[in-house]
C-alpha cells in the first residue's frame, strides 16, 4: 500500500485532513464531528508495519519535517531528525504526524465551528486528555491502513503521548521514545501552566473564550502565557550563557520601564510570535491536558499501567530540564522496568533545558538513533 506524499523530508507535503467522526472524550462531553490534520513522509510497506508516529509539543503542529516554506518559515520542528538517512529514515519508514485533538492547526479544537451552529466551540469544547489525543490518532492510523507502529516518539506533551500509546495500545506499538516526559507532570510545572492560563483568562479580550466574532483576540494574555512557558523550557545556566544581564539589542515591543535586558526582549518577541499564530483557547486546553495526564489514571497504580507495556521503551532525560527533571524521567523508566517493561534510559547533557529536544540535534540523535535502528526490520 502506497501513501507517499513526497521523496523524503526535503519535500513539504500538503496538509491533509481526515474525518474520524464522532468522539466521546474520557472526561465527558461529546464531539459530533472530529477532523485531524496530518502530514506523511515515505511509504507504507506491504505488511503495513513500518509506520512511525511523531507527536508534537504544546504549540507544535503536523509539520514535523519538510524544510522551510511559505507556510513554515522555520521548517519542520524535527527537520534534522527526519529524512533519508537520518534517525527517522523516510526511506525505511512511513512517517505520520498529526495536529492533536484540541489543537488549532487544522484539527478540531475550540476554534472549530460547533456542528449545527455557526459559532466556534470556545469554552464549550470538552476537556480533552492525552488519552483522548492518542485514541483519536489511532483512528487516523487505522484509516491510513497502519497495522503496527514501528515507533512512536515525541517530546514534552508529545512524550506523554508516546508513553500513553505504549500503555493504551500495547500490542500496536513496537518501540516508544518519550523525551523529556514522565507519567505525570510535577506540581511546579502544573503551577507554571496555571499562571499562563490565568494570564489568558485575565485578558479582557478573552471574553470567557467567546472572542472569535470580535475584532480582538486575547493576544496580551497569550503572550504572557508564552513568556511564562518559555522560562520553564530553559535552564538557569543556559540563560546566563545566552543572555546574561546584557541590555536588549533589538527594538522594543513594549514601552520602556527603566531600560530592557536582553532576556526581557527575547520573551517579548516569543510572546508576540506565538500570539500571531496560535489560538489562546487551544493553549488553555492543551496545557490542561498536559497537567492532567497521569499514566495510572484508570488503573490501580503506576505499576499496573506500566505492566501493560509490550513495546520496548526509551525514556530520554535532559540534565538541565526542570519542567520534567531528568531524575523524574529516570524514575519513570525504573518504574516501567520494575513492572516488567523493557525500558531503557538515556540522558542528554546540555544547558539548553527542556527545549533541548528541539535544538540539540547531535545530542538527541546520539541518544535515540541507536535505539531506533536496533533490530530494525527494513
Amino acid at each position: 500500500m502506497t501513501l507517499d506524499q513526497g521523496a523524503g523530508a526535503s519535500h513539504a507535503p500538503a496538509l491533509r485532513y481526515h474525518r474520524i467522526g464522532s468522539f466521546e472524550p474520557e472526561l465527558g462531553g461529546s464531539l459530533q464531528a472530529v477532523t485531524l490534520a496530518y502530514e506523511t513522509w515515505g511509504e507504507l510497506n506491504d505488511a503495513a508495519d513500518n509506520a512511525v508516529l511523531l507527536v508534537h509539543a504544546l504549540t507544535g503542529d503536523s509539520h514535523a519535517a519538510g524544510g522551510s516554506s511559505e507556510g513554515y518559515r522555520r521548517g519542520g520542528w524535527w527537520d534534522p531528525m527526519v529524512g533519508p538517512g537520518l534517525a527517522v529514515d523516510t526511506e525505511e519508514y512511513f512517517v505520520v504526524c498529526s495536529n492533536v485533538l484540541g489543537g488549532c492547526s487544522g484539527s478540531t479544537g475550540p476554534a472549530s465551528a460547533e456542528p449545527g451552529t455557526r459559532r466556534p466551540y470556545g469554552m464549550r469544547f470538552p476537556v480533552v486528555t492525552i488519552r483522548d489525543m492518542v485514541r483519536a490518532q489511532r483512528r487516523l492510523l487505522d484509516a491510513l491502513g497502519v497495522r503496527k507502529l514501528a515507533l512512536v516518539a515525541g517530546g514534552s506533551i508529545g512524550g506523554q503521548q508516546a508513553l500513553e500509546w505504549a500503555v493504551e495500545f500495547p500490542d500496536f506499538v513496537e518501540k516508544a521514545v518519550p523525551v523529556a516526559a514522565t507519567g505525570a507532570l510535577g506540581p511546579q510545572g502544573v503551577g507554571m501552566s496555571e499562571i499562563g492560563r490565568r494570564a489568558i483568562m485575565a485578558d479582557p479580550d478573552w471574553r470567557g473564550g467567546d472572542y472569535y466574532s470580535t475584532e480582538r483576540r486575547p493576544d496580551r494574555g497569550l503572550a504572557i502565557a508564552r513568556m511564562a512557558g518559555m522560562m520553564t523550557y530553559q535552564s538557569a545556566a543556559g540563560q546566563w550563557e545566552r543572555f546574561g544581564r546584557r541590555p536588549a539589542g533589538r527594538p522594543a515591543l513594549h514601552p520602556e520601564f527603566g531600560g530592557r535586558f536582553e532576556i526581557e526582549s527575547y520573551l517579548h518577541y516569543q510572546g508576540s510570535e506565538l500570539s500571531g499564530r496560535f489560538d489562546a483557547n487551544s493553549y488553555l486546553y492543551l496545557s490542561r491536558a498536559m497537567d492532567l495526564y497521569d499514566v495510572a489514571s484508570g488503573y490501580e497504580s503506576d505499576e499496573e499501567a506500566y505492566s501493560r507495556i509490550e513495546a520496548e521503551v526509551l525514556f530520554v532525560g535532559i540534565t538541565s530540564d526542570w519542567l520534567f527533571p531528568a531524575a523524574e524521567v529516570w524514575d519513570a523508566a525504573e518504574k516501567a522496568r520494575a513492572a516488567g517493561a523493557q525500558a531503557h534510559y538515556a540522558e542528554i547533557d546540555t544547558k539548553s533545558g527542556h527545549d533541548a529536544f528541539l535544538k540539540d540535534w547531535k545530542e538527541l540523535t546520539e541518544a535515540v538513533e541507536p535505539f531506533i535502528s536496533k533490530n530494525h526490520k527494513s
